[in-house]
């Protein structure tokens, strides 16, 4: 790792958490803050996290937990309601780096595609729809709600991936520091009994 990839890293990490950015957008508007090429190398999504995690032990240990926390359990109300789905949590959620300003990421696997819309009318969702890439590099829809978080008396992101089921099985290998990358409903209630 170079100097530059190092800098990229911690002014996109500051990005991430200050401002909610995601990793991608964060590193091309840290070159532009930096005044690097537009070319230039750009450190791993890693790299980046390991940065994040950083930034939020100086800066935000006194109210990132809580904000960890009520995220998690704003999940966890979602992924009760979304049940027969076979929810898990992914992202800065799941992974432990969140902040308020993160929002709540959930796979969904299911029998039908068109049966997770379904429950969100029967259950009087307002709801986007928007494609995204998915696990295997394929487009899914993903399903964009705006939930109110009341500990911080504002609306949250929850976006639900819809996958087909036989995705789950892939879903659930481990990423390149050997972690699950997502985390059932049990996984969830694991981290917040720690």
């Amino acid at each position: 790792m170079n100097d530059v990839a190092l800098e990229i890293a911690v002014t996109a990490a500051r990005l991430v958490v200050e401002e909610g950015l995601a990793f991608g957008p964060a590193k091309h508007r840290a070159l532009k803050e930096l005044g690097l090429p537009a070319r230039s190398a750009l450190p791993s999504n890693d790299l980046v996290e390991a940065e994040v995690r950083d930034y939020i032990a100086l800066f935000c240990a006194d109210t990132q937990p809580a904000e960890l926390r009520a995220l998690r359990e704003l999940a966890q109300v979602w992924m009760q309601r979304l049940a027969e789905f076979r929810p898990h949590l992914g992202g800065a959620v799941w992974q432990g780096w969140a902040t308020r300003l993160c929002d709540v990421d959930l796979a969904l696997f299911c029998d039908d595609p068109k049966s997770a819309e379904i429950a969100l009318i029967n259950q009087n969702q307002r709801y986007e729809v928007q494609t995204v890439r998915g696990l295997h590099g394929d487009d899914v829809d993903v399903l964009s709600l705006h939930i109110f978080c009341e500990p911080f008396n504002e609306h949250v992101g929850v976006h639900l991936r819809i996958y087909d089921l036989d995705d789950l099985r892939g879903a659930l290998l481990p990423d390149t520091q050997g972690r699950s990358p997502r985390g059932d409903w049990m996984a969830l209630q694991r981290l917040l009994a720690a």
